[in-house]
């Protein structure tokens, strides 16, 4: 392997959650141009997930629906010809990618972030995903969100780690080209799917720790979590950075789905997406209040700023359900 093999026209736009950002650059490169809150709404992304086990230091709260599986959604609701690959073998895992970049194509990566060269924290996270646009005998060069620089490289050995990393959320070796077909359904057609999808998901959770359920049950666990693992004010605080900051484009997601909302009612006119938007707008709010609070706890180390998330939580989980509702009856 000689030189530099690049895939020419790409558009290296970083945005705020990494899944969204590998998607924009692939469907760019196929002529089509769509927001990043459009492609997270259209991918159903938004979620709830209050997760807790055993095994773990602190809980976990998640935003987002799992790892890839926005971008199944988006390739559905789109009609896209999503072609994913895994194997075990690293071999087979590079002529994975080397072969559309070959031939001209971006391809998108599930790996771990933290072999990755450009990552200033290293924290392992199996379901980064990346957009890999070229090659040369050293690096990689990718494009990651803006917070983690965008168009960036980083060493082949560094990514053939991260990707065969295993453990939580990871893939094994998993890439995926996609591509877009002569017609698109319509806004309407779109829309609909995607917020239907979405909102019946969140509505009825199989388990009570997903969806509203998982809200409410936030809401009454934050408050004792002062008294959870070795060093609480240290989890508290990473977890309210989590929330705000680590690719979530803040309000744990809920900024990016009110987004997506308020761009889907200026395409269609309807009472039920402008109800859900403003609520959303409510919930954008309030997320983050929940947030500040849980931080403020990790700096005093007073529950009564925990009590306070608690009752925010509480409502959050009133206020998502009615906007979920809204979104079932479009």
């Amino acid at each position: 392997m000689s030189g530099m093999t690049m895939v020419r026209d790409i558009d290296a736009r970083g945005m705020r959650h990494c899944e969204t950002t590998a998607l924009g650059v692939l469907l760019r490169h196929e002529g089509l141009d769509l927001s990043e809150p459009m492609l997270f709404g259209l991918g159903s992304g938004l979620s709830f997930v209050y997760w807790d086990s055993k095994a773990m230091a602190f809980p976990f709260l998640g935003g987002r629906v799992k790892p890839f599986e926005l971008t199944r959604n988006l390739a559905t609701v789109l009609g896209l010809d999503l072609q994913v690959a895994e194997t075990t073998s690293p071999r087979k895992a590079w002529q994975n990618v080397a072969a559309p970049i070959d031939a001209g194509r971006p391809v998108g990566l599930q790996l771990d972030s933290y072999h990755l060269d450009h990552f200033s924290t290293k924290v392992h996270f199996g379901g980064h995903v990346v957009a890999m646009y070229g090659y040369d005998e050293r690096n990689a060069y990718l494009v990651d969100t803006a917070q983690q620089g965008g168009a960036v490289s980083t060493s082949l050995a560094g990514l053939a780690r991260a990707r065969a990393e295993r453990g939580p959320m990871t893939a094994r070796h998993r890439s995926f080209t996609l591509a877009v077909p002569g017609s698109l359904p319509s806004s309407q057609d779109r829309i609909h799917r995607a917020v239907k999808t979405c909102a019946t998901a969140f509505l009825n959770p199989p388990i009570a720790n997903l969806g509203h359920r998982g809200i409410e049950k936030a809401a009454r666990l934050v408050p004792k979590w002062l008294q959870r693992g070795d060093d609480p004010q240290a989890d508290l605080a990473r977890t309210a950075a989590l929330m705000e900051k680590a690719g979530t484009g803040g309000a744990l997601f809920r900024n990016l789905y009110r987004d997506f909302l308020a761009e889907c009612a200026e395409l269609l006119d309807s009472g039920h997406l402008r109800t859900a938007h403003s609520l959303y707008a409510e919930a954008a709010t309030l997320w983050t209040q929940v947030a500040t609070l849980v931080a403020a706890a990790g700096t005093s180390g007073d529950r009564h700023n925990l009590v306070q998330a608690g009752s925010a939580l509480h409502e959050l989980s009133r206020i998502e359900r009615e906007a979920m509702q809204a979104l079932t009856s479009l």
